[in-house]
């Protein structure tokens, strides 16, 4: 772990005006300087290379133009690594030269930067509405837990009501793998699947779903990775995590319920799975590390293999999600967008570190750039339901 340091001090501002809270203002920018969270980006309309870039208020810094300007000569193979049109190069990188390219950011774009840093990155700052934005890595494997207890009672209850949860589940972290080639970024168009469905005892038809609906998620990228065979321990899993994302696991439910048995999701999840542009770090995440939510008591002890104290102490990021909907009518209209559902990720059952242990623990190699989705994130409160399938009790 990287722990707290400098780059988390709230007290110090950026000379971008953007990335600082106004006095009086209600909401806190996206963007301040103590997140300078990574993507991959080019001006819109351009034929440029995507490279790197990080998000500081309503600005993009281009890491790529910075590493050109020797911003980043002390940290060569992390600049070099900025050229990419991927973040996977950044993601290979020793988390240490990480932390030092984020420090060196921070640097530049304090209020308080060397004046000639200062005026070289000004050259190298693009309005984030003038950009296009890409999938920050490239995935090549996705794995979708299902780490919320509250979710998966609330699901299993709508199935099995004498047994909503199984066996298994407060023994073992769950997961399916999903499609990783069908993974787009915040704001690409989904189309509405189709495919075979089931109504009570009719036969099948095949068409379009009627019960599209969303998931509440948080995704872990991995930075580097394992080799086959050797299982990541759980006290060195969180060196493994390169940053986070926010994700949404588009689920059509009707092709859903009458594909997944015997072996689980399949064309109802395939489809379209989103993911925001911008991977916040998991250094900039060091000030929110808490304990995990206390399990209830007569709840198994996990297996050694998936518990270590450092990981009970402050394994968990106290991270507060929301679903709003805001349709275009409401756009028109000038409408605020609605609110779903709010829900914190330190809620779930499983830790980032319990999955990744899990997952790695028959040997199985994960690689930089692949993502690990936690599932869908929900509390025990009806406003904390984090997908329609659950805030509906199934359509019902």
């Amino acid at each position: 772990m990287a722990g707290v340091n400098q780059t988390h001090d709230p007290a110090l501002k950026s000379w971008v005006p953007s990335a600082n809270q106004s006095p009086g203002e209600e909401k806190d920018t996206p963007f301040p300087l103590q997140n300078l969270p990574l993507g991959i980006f080019r001006r819109r309309g351009s034929n440029e290379q995507p490279c790197a870039g990080t998000a500081i208020g309503d600005q993009i810094l281009d890491l790529s133009a910075c590493a050109n300007a020797n911003l980043f000569k002390q940290f060569p193979a992390a600049g070099a690594a900025c050229h990419q049109n991927s973040l996977n190069a950044l993601m290979t990188l020793d988390p240490q030269q990480v932390s030092q390219l984020r420090s060196r950011i921070h640097q530049i774009l304090r209020s308080d930067a060397v004046a000639s840093d200062q005026a070289a990155a000004a050259k190298h700052l693009l309005p984030a509405a003038h950009a296009e934005l890409f999938v920050p890595s490239k995935i090549g494997n996705y794995t979708d837990f299902y780490a919320s207890i509250h979710h998966a009672t609330n699901v299993g209850r709508l199935f099995r009501p004498d047994q909503p949860l199984l066996p298994n589940y407060k023994h073992i972290p769950i997961a399916y793998h999903g499609r990783a080639s069908s993974i787009v970024i915040s704001g690409t168009d989904v189309l509405r699947p189709s495919g075979q469905q089931r109504i009570a005892q009719e036969d099948p038809v095949f068409g379009p779903s009627k019960r599209l609906d969303y998931e509440l998620e948080v995704g872990m990228l991995i930075g580097r990775g394992n080799e086959l065979g050797s299982p990541i321990l759980i006290s060195e899993a969180t060196r493994h995590i390169f940053g986070f994302c926010l994700v949404n696991d588009w689920s059509a439910r009707d092709i859903q319920a009458w594909e997944y048995q015997p072996l689980g999701p399949f064309l109802g999840k395939n489809f379209a799975t989103t993911i925001s542009p911008w991977v916040v770090t998991q250094e900039a995440l060091e000030p929110y590390r808490v304990p995990p939510t206390p399990r209830p008591a007569g709840d198994p002890k996990p297996l050694a293999y998936l518990f270590s104290d450092p990981d009970q102490a402050s394994g968990a990021f106290n991270i507060e999600l929301e679903v709003l909907l805001r349709m275009q009518k409401m756009n028109q209209q000038g409408l605020p967008a609605f609110r779903l559902s709010q829900a914190n990720f330190r809620s779930l059952y499983w830790t980032p570190a319990q999955m990744i242990a899990h997952h790695t623990s028959n040997g199985c190699n994960l690689q930089p750039g692949d993502l690990l989705a936690s599932g869908t994130v929900s509390e025990e409160s009806a406003g904390s339901w984090g997908s329609l399938l659950e805030l509906t009790r199934g359509g019902r």
